[in-house]
């Protein structure tokens, strides 16, 4: 299994996904300062791998800290899940880990400063399990929705790079082809930072899974030529009605889809539900640099002075979702029913 990130003696490892694919580098991050900048510059991203990077990079910044006390850990401990608040605002499983990881730090207050330490990387290695095996729940429940064979399309990068491990829409499709489908994916290479044709691709290649990329704006032709029998799809944030923050780019899939009579499947684990958000209207956007979009491969591609636009995500509304697949199980609507009541399976289980 590719190992998007993992903790280490040495500090946080992740595998920097801005050289993939035609490099495999790794970056060690001993300071949660750093593992604050590789969230932000992306060497680490999908929302799943967030959550947990920012679970470790508390944790290491705990362990880096020099209080003696538990009031003067508690100051540090606050500052340190600040700077990692303020990296990505979209991916509400960042926003996730930062509260579980303070839960945590407010049951463990009276205990010795070694054992806060302690007790807190090992809530972020349980976070990195957890997440794997989320995902294996997945790929079972979203296996079942599969076509027997034919086209699957995928939109971004929502594989084990995305998560701790084995991914949430490519561990669907991981999931369906282990249990005998014969799936063909047709990866968008998802612009600007095409993380489909570098990393979705990159990593069906390492499984032997049959893919092939194409450009975004191919899409509705392969639908209309009957190519594509299904669409699965990870996330960022889904609001309490079932609207879902995903890479920019999937509204439009998403359109497209129910034009044809395609499915159109999401998959997420139920950290990424955001139920105090009502719908998709309160969901922040990240805006990212201008350069993503004017350049690539370092080149420039447009002429000096337009004006451009980079958001990193849309919003796909409720009504172009089929079903959302969580590790709980499927959820359909009405949404505000169904994810409420997977939610609370999920609170139920943990506690």
């Amino acid at each position: 299994m590719i190992q998007t990130l993992e903790w280490t003696d040495c500090g946080v490892r992740f595998i920097d996904q801005t050289k993939l694919p035609t490099e495999e580098v790794y970056v060690n991050c001993t300071t949660h300062e750093q593992v604050a900048d590789v969230i932000r510059n992306m060497v680490v991203r999908g929302a799943p791998a967030i959550g947990v990077a920012a679970g470790m990079g508390i944790a290491l910044g705990v362990m880096n800290s020099t209080a003696e006390s538990g009031a003067d850990l508690k100051k540090d401990f606050d500052q340190i899940c600040e700077v990692i608040r303020q990296t990505r605002p979209t991916a509400v499983n960042l926003f996730w880990a930062i509260k579980r990881m303070q839960e945590k730090f407010e049951t463990l207050r009276v205990h010795p400063v070694l054992q806060i330490k302690q007790a807190l990387t090992e809530e972020a290695q349980r976070m990195h399990a957890e997440d794997i095996a989320a995902n294996q729940a997945m790929g079972r429940h979203g296996a079942t929705l599969m076509p027997a064979s034919g086209g699957v399309l995928t939109h971004c990068n929502a594989g084990a790079l995305a998560t701790a491990g084995y991914g949430t829409a490519l561990g669907v499709i991981r999931a369906a082809v282990e249990a005998g489908k014969k799936i063909h994916v047709y990866a968008d290479e998802t612009r600007p930072f095409l993380q489909g044709s570098r990393l979705t691709a990159w990593e069906l290649m390492k499984d032997g899974i049959p893919t092939t990329v194409i450009s975004d704006n191919m899409a509705g032709a392969m639908m209309s030529q009957g190519k594509i029998g299904a669409i699965v799809v990870g996330a960022d944030r889904i609001a309490a009605n079932g609207d879902v923050a995903n890479k920019i780019g999937t509204y439009t899939v998403a359109v497209l889809a129910k034009e044809h009579g395609i499915p159109f499947y999401v998959a997420a684990p139920i950290s990424t539900v955001d139920l105090a958000t009502p719908d998709g209207s309160k969901i922040p956007i990240e805006q990212r640099d201008a350069r993503e979009v004017t350049h690539i491969a370092g080149r420039q591609m447009v002429p000096d002075g337009v004006e451009i636009e980079n958001p990193a995500f849309d919003v796909t509304p409720a009504k172009y979702v089929n079903a959302i697949i969580t590790e709980r199980g499927i959820a359909r609507a009405p949404y505000t029913e169904s994810l409420h009541h997977l939610a609370q399976q999920r609170t139920k289980a943990h506690s």
